[in-house]
């Protein structure tokens, strides 16, 4: 069983909480995003990125000091949006450390996919960004099945904490060996239960928490995951959508 789960846009460096103990599996691909990046003028990249002025110049700083072998900084300290924060993955237990190394996986527009302690660099590079001037019109057909490929090379399961742009680089690749099972958390708001982003996010980075202190292997187990009030619905679930609701006041926490 795989954990798959989205990058943050926000990159940090850590050279000291953690060693970094492996190399990106698509760090050849990378190498090729890189070049393109670095060929590009700042009129560009500022295009490419898409972004305000000052975050535009920090990232051309960031590429300008860009190197994929050294100074590096594990994956999983890498990322600090919300759902790495709350998954709090410094304070985790030495076998919830192994076990996310062996089973999680962080998918990612530049590196492809990523283990928790593969050694990375702070980047710009969003999955849905429209590749202008690059050999593939889109970063979606630059990876094409090679992820999935690999996530589902010794699993039949895998398990999606990612956004619908993350997923989007393994859904069109499931068959009858490959099962996908989405994790939905949702809030009455409205009349009608809906998906909140940021409270999804935090619900995320607490279940990868769940799932690697627990050493899960079974689906099934996950459906014991309660926090922020949120519980299991069998009754709007399926063999691949497991919805969790809660009435939870994210107001006050």
């Amino acid at each position: 069983m795989k954990i798959i789960i989205a990058p943050a846009k926000i990159m940090k460096i850590d050279r000291d909480s953690f060693p970094v103990q492996s190399q990106p599996e698509f760090l050849d691909k990378t190498r090729i995003l890189e070049k393109f990046l670095k060929s590009r003028t700042n009129e560009q990249l500022n295009t490419l990125w898409h972004a305000s002025k000052k975050v535009t110049e920090q990232s051309i700083l960031q590429l300008k000091n860009m190197d994929l072998d050294h100074r590096l900084t594990p994956a999983i300290l890498a990322f600090s949006g919300i759902q790495y924060q709350y998954m709090a993955p410094d304070l985790f237990t030495q076998p919830a450390l192994d076990y996310i190394q062996q089973n999680l996986r962080i998918l990612s527009g530049f590196y492809g996919m990523l283990r928790p302690f593969d050694g990375v660099c702070p980047y710009r590079l969003e999955l849905n960004t429209k590749m202008i001037g690059f050999r593939d019109y889109s970063l979606y057909h630059f990876w094409n099945d090679a992820i999935a490929n690999s996530l589902f090379k010794n699993d039949q399961i895998v398990i999606n904490l990612a956004s619908k742009q993350y997923m989007r680089l393994i859904k069109p690749y499931l068959n009858e060996n490959r099962q996908m099972i989405t994790i939905d958390f949702q809030e009455y708001k409205n009349d009608k239960w809906k998906t909140v982003g940021v409270h999804a996010k935090m619900a995320r980075g607490e279940m990868v928490r769940f799932i690697a202190e627990n050493q899960i292997k079974n689906p099934a187990d996950l459906r014991d995951f309660h926090d922020f009030e949120f519980h299991f619905v069998s009754e709007v679930s399926s063999d691949d959508h497991y919805v969790f609701r809660t009435d939870f006041d994210f107001t006050r926490h």
